[in-house]
Order: structure tokens, then sequence, then C-alpha cells
């Protein structure tokens, strides 16, 4: 049988172009086509088995178009992780998806590559629509489409509460395949019939779990009723509360199950906490900044007022620190999210908007610099470290008044928060500590050994 698969895979990739008005010929190896491609460096940071534990498919083993894969590869995505092997051949069939995965190991990829495996880019129709909770996670996961689907024509639309109006409507002048939206400002377009949904055949709602609570509450509904009655529905989420359970039974056909969530916070992720006197908050934190070797840190505080007065603070103690918040305007949010995600500054301070699905490779320490009330919350800010199986920190500042939400935010996550220790073992969150060694590269090894 896997034999009967990449053979498939072989014929059909061989029949598709590799660049402007090349071809590959039948006879021609599978890793010729590979040779031509712009890869980005190789990511040798040790992974954990968040993203390792899988049984060993390859990307090709899906059957996908050579363009797709050329994508893929150039994204710099060597193998399916977990969620990815598990998610992308079902999708792929049309079959509605249900799958709970940890924050950070590939979920975006998971529902990408099939929707742009089955969008037909000679169609001037949208074809599938991804719904987000929040206009960072919209960008975030467009850039990713776009980056994936660069090979194969498909055009990927974001659209967001906040930005011009006017400026969606002219787009969609020109032809669009998939939409990447937060439900408000798609539903707007949809009730004036902008956005025709008619032809719609893939739904997919990310952070789902989001999607459905109070803060949207009933606009999914509407949105699904625009769409075709045969569509098909993927829902991705770290945590699946009753509302996905009552919105699975009203929209999804026999769904398949998909539950990868053997523990619920990473494995790359060490937590800690530290007791302090709120007026000690700051201090313990610049201690924190000078022990510590933080490539790049995301600092949480529980309201919008206290995000800008921390913020103010570190600038003062001579670090470079920004600030993002709900209530900025959203030219300001893109500005701040563009350049902390190009390494611009440091440490970032922010209220829990940032806390979903936001993918920021070089962090490797969140600090709750308050501390969150549920465990829900907590999950997916810490889940901003340790990104796709890699190393991170999370340190927690604790009042006396926080003590009874540490105890049982540990119990439900079913979790350890450790005391802080004088010194914290880097190998546990910096990266070329737990990276692996050119074996080409003498010096490199010679470092390892050392270390």
């Amino acid at each position: 049988m896997a034999a009967q698969v990449e053979q498939n895979s072989t014929n059909h990739v061989a029949q598709n172009k590799v660049g402007a008005g090349e071809k590959i010929t039948m006879g021609e190896s599978v890793t010729e086509w590979k040779k031509q491609l712009h890869l980005p460096p190789k990511d040798k940071r040790v992974k954990t088995t968040d993203v390792t534990n899988t049984k060993g498919n390859e990307f090709e083993d899906f059957c996908l178009k050579r363009d797709l894969l050329m994508g893929i590869y150039e994204k710099g995505w060597e193998t399916p992780s977990p969620i990815q092997e598990a998610s992308i051949p079902i999708a792929l069939t049309g079959r509605d998806v249900l799958a709970r995965a940890k924050n950070g190991t590939g979920k975006t990829g998971a529902y990408a590559i099939p929707i742009i495996e089955r969008v037909d880019p000679n169609k001037n129709e949208i074809q599938a629509m991804i719904i987000v909770p929040t206009r960072e996670l919209a960008l975030q996961t467009s850039q990713i489409c776009i980056e994936l689907s660069k090979h194969i024509g498909c055009k990927c639309m974001v659209t967001t509460g906040g930005t011009n109006l006017q400026d969606d409507i002219m787009r969609l002048y020109e032809p669009v395949h998939i939409v990447i939206a937060t439900p408000g400002r798609v539903l707007d377009l949809m009730n004036k019939n902008i956005v025709k949904a008619s032809k719609c055949g893939i739904l997919v709602l990310d952070e789902a779990d989001k999607l459905l609570s109070q803060d949207f509450k009933g606009m999914l509904d509407s949105i699904i009723h625009h769409l075709p009655n045969d569509r098909q529905i993927l829902l991705y989420s770290a945590t699946f509360p009753v509302t996905v359970e009552a919105f699975m039974k009203k929209h999804l056909n026999s769904p398949y199950e998909i539950n990868l969530m053997d523990e619920l916070t990473l494995k790359g992720v060490t937590q800690y906490y530290a007791f302090v006197q709120e007026r000690q908050k700051v201090h313990c934190l610049n201690t924190l900044f000078s022990k510590l070797q933080i490539n790049q840190s995301i600092i949480f505080c529980n309201s919008t007022q206290r995000v800008e007065l921390l913020a103010k603070k570190i600038t003062e103690l001579g670090y470079s620190c920004f600030y993002i918040h709900a209530r900025m305007n959203q030219q300001h949010r893109n500005r701040v999210f563009h350049d902390f995600r190009a390494g611009h500054c440091r440490h970032l301070v922010c209220s829990d908007l940032f806390t979903r699905g936001i993918d920021i490779q070089a962090v490797n320490c969140v600090i709750n610099f308050d501390f969150p009330k549920h465990a829900e919350t907590y999950l997916h800010r810490i889940g901003r470290s340790g990104r796709y199986g890699h190393l991170g920190i999370a340190i927690n500042l604790i009042t006396y008044e926080d003590r009874f939400a540490l105890h049982k935010i540990e119990q439900e996550l079913g979790t350890e928060i450790k005391p802080i220790p004088k010194v914290i073992d880097k190998a546990l969150y910096v990266a070329e500590y737990g990276s692996e060694p050119d074996p080409d590269n003498e010096e490199e090894l010679k470092k390892k050994e050392t270390k």
C-alpha cells in the first residue's frame, strides 16, 4: 500500500512544472526537482515529541501537487507534524474534521495544505474560507497561505475589522480563491453580498473555542447560512468547551475526530513561579532581564492600562520594548506586530489579545507579570514560547492573592509550575544549547562538548 501511495505521488508530481517553462520527465528522480528549490537554512534546534512523534510520513505521501510541495519545502517545513499527519489525508477527502492539538504544533499547516490542494485557481470564485478570532492571527495565517501557494497561482485575501472596507471591496473585484477573515468583517461583507460564498465549499474555524464563545455569539451560524449545504467544515483548537460540542452536533456531518492532547501543556516549555509583592514586580522583572539569556520575550498583563504602564517602566529601565492591546488603532497594532516579528525589539508587553495562535519562533521566554485567573488563558499564554517543539520557559510572578489561582491552574492542567531556581539551566530555553551541531564544523562540535 505504501509503495502504491509513493508511486501515485511520484506519478502525480512528475507531471507538474518545476519552474517557468520547465517540465519533469516521468523517468526523472524525485530528488531532481528538490535540488532546484530555494530552501531556507535548516533548523538544527532540538524538537520535542510534540512534533516528532509521527508515523514517519513525508509530505509526498499525501499525493499533493508538485507546486504545493515546492511551497511547503521552501517554507522550511521538512516533514509533517503529528497533527498534519493525522489531519491532511482526511481533510483531502472532503470529510468534516474536529481536531484537538497543542498550541504551536502545526495546526495552520494541517488545514492550509489540504485547502490549497483542493482549490482550483482557474475558477474565479471563493472556494475556501478560514475564520480566526483576532486580526493579528488573520494576518499571520494569510501570510502562511500566500507562501505555501506561491507556485500554484491561488489568490488569498485577508479581511479584518479595523481596516478600510472600501479597500476590501476593490480587492474582491479581482480573483480571490481563499478568504482569511475575522467573523464580524466577513459577515458584514456577506450580508452586503460583496463576499459571494455560494461556491465556498470549505470552512475552517481556527481557535474554534474562542470563535464559539460569547465574544462572537451567533456569528458563525450566520456565516454558515451563506455557504452551500454540502460544505466541508474543519475545526481546530487546543481546548474544546461544551459550546464546540453543541456547534458540532448542529453543523458537522459525522466528523472525523482527532485528539492529540495526551497532556495540555507543551513538553518544551518549563514553567516557574516567583513569589513577589505587587510593588516588587518591576524590580523582579529587571532581575530576570539581567540574568536570563532572552532572545525575545512576551510579557502579559491583565488590563490594557497596566500594559501601557509596564511598557513605559521597562523602557525607562533601558530595555527595548513594544506594547500591544485591543484598544490601539489597527494600523499601530499591525506595525507593532510586524516589527516585533522582524526582531526589531526584544520585549513585547501585551494583553490577552496576543494569546491566540501567534507564532513568533524567536520567543523563548513568556512572563506572566499578572497571573491569569483561568487555566485556558494560562495555557494559551505560555504556548507563545516553545513553538513547534522547541524549548522555552514561562515565568509567573505570583502575589499572595494569586496563590489559590496557581494551585487551581496546576490541578486543572495536570502540570507542574516549579519554584524558580537561582540559576535556570540555559539548555532549557536557549536554542544553541539545545541544537544539533554541524558534523562538518569542528568548532561547533567542540562547543557542544564543552557545554
